[in-house]
């Protein structure tokens, strides 16, 4: 009974949400490609979201906490000294928090992941191709079609040169992209790398029936798994079974992982490479592999050493490593930089500036021009989100979005922790969004990336991702208590 309860409670997606749930994954696959379809998509979808389930949103605690943040930002657009400028930074951030808001509600389970998932490797596949081919093959076009609807630039040699930016506005930028999307493939590409041990282990032959197969491996009839429920949950877990019995995902995965992990070194990114080594590490512990770790450990302990030891041991090291990587992380690879251009100097100056007007900032999108009026060098930001944040709206503010943050990544790692609740395939799902959420917080500590429309919508989705199956597990307590 109360199994029937729940099946009519948080499956009602397949029936009324399913048809704006498949745009959003259209618009994901299109994003890379026309920003301008791919958030007009998202746009109708969320306001969609939010026309049919306002009451539900709306009776959110998170969704309090971004309405009284959005309050903050507006009132300190408000005291801006230049004004203009404050309201329109405003859009970097409002139209998203309706966004998450409007997804949280839409994805709900874990099902609705892999589809994400799926959707952002598949899309992430000709920006890389083309970022590779930009690189080695001296790639060069600018293309429009029905005016800014489809619209490919790609400038020869990269931006900066040498380094590769594919469509994406600079190597940076492209950088946090792939380093996102590596992390759902690598943890796509484990799954299916698992099933395929699964059907090995159960000793899988042509004379045995694949639903039988499927079947087997399904947990016990009386033994419901929190994602799957019932003879519903049951049919879909045997049909993803059964199609991940075909090598084509697991190939694909693999030229996937291989290549967004190619143009990820590429695009020359410090803090990418960091990121995606963290990852892969993460995943290594996660699943065990001790002997993985150490290789990885040892790999990038050379590097280091490399780059960074005294000169009779780097020296050494360094007929190993490539300086490629060695002369990237210790700068010898680009010589006298402008110390205004080092981020050590940009995060002082932001500092200094929030300590200044602690309560309002000096508004949104002020930290370029006062920064080139006090180091005559223009920077678009001091590359580092939180202290942005604080200089330009505020400690009230800063503090509250990360307070909301955090509120995330907490009950997030309490949902993991229900591992007995949890089936494996889903927990490793789960597993790597979490992964991708604390990258993207990595990521906005040494940058900033919500000036990139394409990357600032995909961060927040993913955000919504992980509330949305969060709250849906919440709420599937309260029910069951109150059924109890």
């Amino acid at each position: 009974m109360l199994g029937a309860s729940l099946n009519k409670v948080f499956d009602y997606f397949k029936s009324r949400w399913q048809s704006s749930w498949n745009y959003s994954l259209w618009a994901l696959l299109i994003f890379p490609l026309s920003p301008l379809v791919g958030a007009v998509t998202v746009g109708f979808v969320s306001l969609i979201t939010w026309l049919k389930q306002s009451r539900k949103i709306n009776r959110r605690p998170l969704n309090w906490g971004f309405a009284l943040l959005s309050v903050l930002l507006i009132v300190s657009a408000g005291f801006a000294q230049d004004k203009t400028a404050a309201f329109l930074g405003l859009f970097n951030l409002l139209p998203f928090f309706l966004l998450f808001a409007a997804h949280s509600a839409l994805i709900q389970t874990f099902t609705q992941l892999r589809q994400m998932a799926w959707a952002l490797v598949i899309g992430s596949m000709p920006v890389a191709i083309m970022g590779l081919g930009q690189l080695f093959l001296g790639w060069s076009f600018k293309f429009e079609f029905v005016w800014v609807v489809f619209s490919w630039t790609i400038t020869p040699g990269g931006n900066p040169p040498g380094r590769i930016a594919s469509l994406f506005l600079h190597a940076n930028t492209f950088a946090a992209y792939l380093v996102i999307v590596f992390i759902l493939s690598l943890g796509l590409w484990i799954e299916q790398w698992r099933l395929g041990i699964g059907y090995w282990r159960l000793g899988i032959r042509g004379s045995t029936s694949l639903r039988e197969a499927a079947r087997s491996l399904l947990p016990r009839s009386g033994t419901a798994t929190f994602s799957d429920r019932g003879a519903e949950g049951q049919r879909s877990r045997g049909e993803r079974l059964t199609a991940s019995h075909s090598p084509v995902p697991f190939f694909f995965l693999t030229v996937a992982v291989i290549t967004n992990f190619i143009t990820l070194i590429f695009t020359n990114s410090r803090n990418g490479w960091a990121i995606a080594i963290f990852a892969c590490l993460a995943y290594a512990l996660y699943q065990g592999w001790r002997i993985l770790v150490g290789s990885v450990a040892a790999i990038v302990s050379s590097v280091f050493l490399a780059a960074f030891a005294p000169s009779a041991v780097a020296h050494i090291f360094r007929w190993v490593v490539p300086a490629f990587f060695w002369a990237r992380l210790n700068d010898d690879m680009y010589p006298d930089r402008p110390v205004a251009l080092m981020r050590k100097t940009q995060w002082e100056f932001a500092w200094s500036l929030a300590q200044q007007h602690p309560w309002t900032g000096w508004g949104l999108r002020s930290f370029s021009n006062l920064y080139k009026a006090k180091m005559q060098i223009p920077l678009g930001h001091p590359h580092n989100l939180f202290l942005m944040l604080s200089a330009e709206t505020g400690f009230p503010s800063a503090f509250l979005f990360c307070g909301l943050l955090a509120w995330i990544l907490i009950t997030s790692v309490q949902l993991l922790q229900k591992s007995k609740y949890i089936n494996t395939g889903d927990k490793l799902i789960f597993f790597s969004y979490l992964l991708s959420f604390v990258g993207w917080i990595l990521l906005n500590t040494v940058d900033v990336t919500l000036f990139d429309f394409r990357l600032n919508t995909v961060s927040w989705l993913i955000l919504a991702a992980i509330s949305g199956v969060v709250h849906r597990d919440r709420e599937k307590d309260r029910l069951a208590s109150h059924q109890n």
